[in-house]
C-alpha cells in the first residue's frame, strides 16, 4: 500500500486494525460465567454442567461464602442459589452479592415451602428476585437465565 503522506497511512492502517479487532470479537463467543450455588453438592454440579453444556462458563459452589470469594477476583454475570442453606442462605447471599455487585443477575430456586418467609423479609427490605421451584427443568432454567438478559 502506497500512502501520500504519513498521517493518511497511519490513520487507514489503524482503521484497518480497529475493522479487523471488531471482526474478531464477533467471530469469539463470549462466554457468561455463571456461579452455582447448592449445600447439595450434586445438584450444584448438575446444574454448572446444564450450564457449561449450554454455552455458559459455570462454577459450582457448595458454600455461599466461597462464592462470595470467588466474585472478589471474578464476579459472575449470573448467581444460580438456593434458597435454603446452612450458614448463609440464598436470600441473605443474594441480597450480599447485589450490594457489592449489582450488574449481576440473580435468580433463586428452591424446594421448600419454607422459604416463603426469607423471600417475604427480602421484599419488605426492597429486594426482589427471579425465583424458580426445584427440581427446575433444564429447559425452564435457561429460557429463565435469557429473559433476564
Amino acid at each position: 500500500m502506497r500512502f501520500p503522506n504519513r498521517k493518511e497511512g497511519l490513520a487507514q492502517i489503524q482503521c484497518t486494525l480497529a475493522s479487523a479487532r471488531r471482526k474478531a470479537e464477533k467471530m469469539v463467543e463470549v462466554k457468561r460465567l455463571a456461579y452455582v450455588v447448592d449445600d447439595e453438592e450434586i445438584i450444584a454440579k448438575t446444574l454448572a454442567l446444564i450450564l457449561n453444556a449450554s454455552g455458559f462458563d459455570a462454577v459450582a459452589f457448595t458454600k455461599p461464602l466461597e462464592a462470595l470469594r470467588a466474585a472478589e477476583t471474578r464476579c459472575p454475570d449470573f448467581l444460580i442459589t438456593d434458597v435454603s442453606m446452612p450458614v448463609l442462605n440464598g436470600v441473605e447471599l443474594s441480597i450480599q452479592f447485589k450490594a457489592i455487585y449489582p450488574t449481576c443477575r440473580i435468580l433463586l430456586f428452591s424446594g421448600a415451602l419454607s422459604t416463603s418467609p426469607l423471600l417475604k423479609s427480602a421484599e419488605d427490605r426492597g429486594h426482589t428476585f427471579f425465583i424458580l421451584a426445584k427440581p427446575v427443568h433444564p429447559n425452564e432454567l435457561l429460557e429463565t437465565l435469557n429473559q433476564m438478559v
